[in-house]
Formats: C-alpha cells, structure tokens, sequence
C-alpha cells in the first residue's frame, strides 16, 4: 500500500508551501505577516508561534471584510452629496471587488490555520 501525502486542498495560497513540505511552515508565517499590519512584524511572539500568527491573522480578516460590508452598506448614502453617480457605482464596484478577494483570503489564511493545527489534506482519486 502506498502511503498517503499531504497536498494542498484548493484554496490554500501560491506563497505556501503545502503542510509538511520542507520548511512549509516559514512560508506560511512569511504569507501570515504579510496578510497583517506590519507592527505584527515587531512582536517575537507571533514570529515564535506561527499557529498564534494564523489567528491573529484570521482575526484581521475577518475585520477587514467586516469593514468592508460595512462600506458597501453605507456607500451610497455617504458620498450621495459629493460625489457623482458614476463615482459613487465605482466606490460600490470596488467595495464588491475587494469582499470578494477577502472572502478568498479568509479561506485560505483559514486552512493554513488549521493545517498548523495538525489537519492534513490527501489527493482523492
């Protein structure tokens, strides 16, 4: 029988290598760090503990695209008196935009997450 590899599930970034890969995890934190604001880069704690790092960087994610349906939400009524129609579509068309790359982001900082938890993923026939 042959034994099972780990692979990346769909979803998981380019910039990481897949779980259990050589030095996988140090992709994994380089991506994490660059997903969060760069004072995260200063804490020696987030460097030493990726798995700490995945969730704070869940957490930002999560944030962001909280944020951003939020400024889909109230982007009509808060540029109606300064901006034109065509400015103000724009703004919305950019806010759906950008919920739709966090909504891929938060997918996969959420499987790196869980593969530095210990899940692993295998190829299906």
């Amino acid at each position: 029988m042959v034994p099972m590899r780990s692979v990346a599930p769909p979803g998981w970034p380019r910039e990481v290598r897949p779980p259990d890969a050589p030095d996988w995890e140090t992709t994994a934190a380089s991506w994490l760090l660059d997903l969060c604001p760069a004072e995260y880069r200063r804490y020696p704690g987030l460097r030493r503990h990726v798995v700490v790092l995945a969730r704070f960087a869940v957490l930002h994610v999560e944030a962001q695209q909280a944020a951003c349906r939020r400024g889909l939400s109230q982007i009509r009524a808060d540029l109606k008196d300064v901006a034109s129609l065509e400015v103000v579509d724009a703004a919305v068309q950019t806010f759906q935009l950008d919920d739709a790359r966090l909504q891929s982001t938060r997918r996969a900082v959420g499987l790196v997450e869980e593969a530095l938890r210990g899940r692993r993923y295998v190829a299906r026939l």
